[in-house]
């Protein structure tokens, strides 16, 4: 009796899918983290990387084993957990920053910003330089949240490698830094430490985008390169809850990976730099 090599795939896959669903059916129902609408093969890849580490023979096997272990759950969160930054990332973003938005923020007699999904902190830092550099950071409040909470911890301390500062500094003064980038940190052998009067305004906090609901009004909201890792379901969801956390005028930041969805949000924006993915809400 022949197999088809095709079917044979199909099956392979239809059955790997639904041992997937299963898991995260599984995390959510008795753990209450929320993965089902991720986009699945981000989330697939996670899930083999977990298998192959923990050696184990199946996605089932793996469901079992986190349904019975905290440990090892943990572990799988830091798996799905995107931390992917830097300081100054994408330069010409800060540098559109100042030009669009700055002289809107000059008006306000007070700055509050959400920088969604802010993973080690970098960008959070970065936005507090940027600010101070501006004359702005007094009164400006800077919201930086994650769903990781092992992470934040790390973003509160303002600490990085210190082999990091190459790129970090060069990073700088492409987005129009005009001063010495070291001013901003003190190094101490392996690492370096963000002085403390950039943390003085920021204000670290646990939030999860899939379940968690508006808790501000903001002028801006920072959100880059986080939902390419949604479903279209959840990106439609995650986009109404920036807009009605938005004030009005306010202003979103996507990735340059992303973009307005076509749904009833995208229709209440004005698009300020199509390259950089700043858009104002009417």
């Amino acid at each position: 009796m022949s197999v088809n090599l095709i079917d044979y795939d199909e099956s392979r896959n239809t059955l790997e899918k639904i041992e997937i669903e299963l898991l995260l059916e599984g995390i959510y129902r008795y753990y209450g983290f929320d993965f089902r609408n991720y986009a699945y093969p981000s989330i697939r890849r996670r899930i083999l990387h977990r298998i192959h580490t923990e050696k184990l023979s199946s996605i089932s096997s793996l469901q079992e084993k986190v349904l019975h272990d905290g440990d090892l759950l943990n572990k799988l969160l830091e798996d799905f957990s995107i931390n992917v930054t830097e300081m100054f990332r994408d330069p010409s973003f800060f540098k559109s920053f100042k030009t669009k938005i700055i002289p809107y923020l000059r008006e306000l007699p007070m700055i509050r910003i959400w920088h969604a999904g802010c993973s080690s902190g970098e960008e959070a830092y970065s936005m507090a330089v940027l600010l101070h550099e501006e004359g702005l950071y007094e009164k400006s409040r800077i919201y930086a949240t994650d769903i990781n909470e092992k992470i934040l911890e790390k973003a509160k301390l303002g600490q990085y490698p210190i082999e990091r500062m190459e790129t970090y500094t060069k990073n700088y003064y492409n987005a129009g830094g005009a001063r010495s980038f070291s001013e901003y940190y003190s190094a101490n052998h392996e690492q370096v430490m963000f002085h403390s009067f950039l943390k003085e305004n920021i204000v670290f906090a646990h939030h999860n985008l899939v379940s968690d609901h508006s808790f501000n009004e903001f002028h801006v909201i920072v959100c880059r390169n986080v939902m390419i890792y949604f479903n279209r379901n959840l990106q439609e969801r995650v986009h109404h809850l920036f807009f009605d956390s938005l004030c009005n005028n306010g202003y979103l930041c996507l990735g340059n990976k992303e973009a307005l969805l076509k749904t009833d949000c995208k229709n209440n924006y004005d698009v300020v730099d199509p390259i950089e993915k700043i858009y104002r809400k009417k």
